[in-house]
């Protein structure tokens, strides 16, 4: 397997569709609002196999304090490899000289994941969200 991680926008919209779609996100239903989103994101690393968009992870920022990350997935063939922890690195790199780089993980379950690789829980903390899906 040799994965190429690439910090261009050069996807399509179909190859951004497959992905989410494939581990159940919500987001992979508005494939032309998702694709037109991640293209106008701060920053998008994603992880290829030949012409294969099989890993993404996505910041936005304000350009010196903080950074918050929203996405970070792997296409479950693919998964167990390290394709995450590589892309979760190479944000981490970039932001490195912020205050802070925040994330709000969907699923409790990814917690772990996030704390081994330095993310606390804030205590005082809570996630909020309004959906607006009609």
């Amino acid at each position: 397997m040799n994965i190429i991680f690439k910090d261009t926008k050069d996807f399509t919209e179909e190859q951004i569709e497959e992905l989410f779609l494939s581990v159940h996100w919500l987001s992979g239903k508005y494939p032309q609002r998702l694709t037109k989103a991640l293209k106008a994101s701060s920053t998008v690393i994603t992880a290829w196999d030949g012409e294969k968009l099989i890993g993404l992870i996505r910041a936005l920022d304000d350009g010196g304090m903080v950074a918050f990350l929203h996405y970070l997935l792997v296409h479950p063939d693919y998964q167990g490899h390290g394709i995450a922890v590589r892309l979760l690195t190479m944000i981490k790199e970039k932001y490195k000289d912020y205050l802070y780089i925040n994330l709000m993980p969907d699923e409790k379950k990814n917690i772990t994941f996030y704390e081994k690789h330095g993310f606390k829980v804030l205590e005082e903390g809570a996630a909020m969200q309004i959906r607006n899906l009609g």
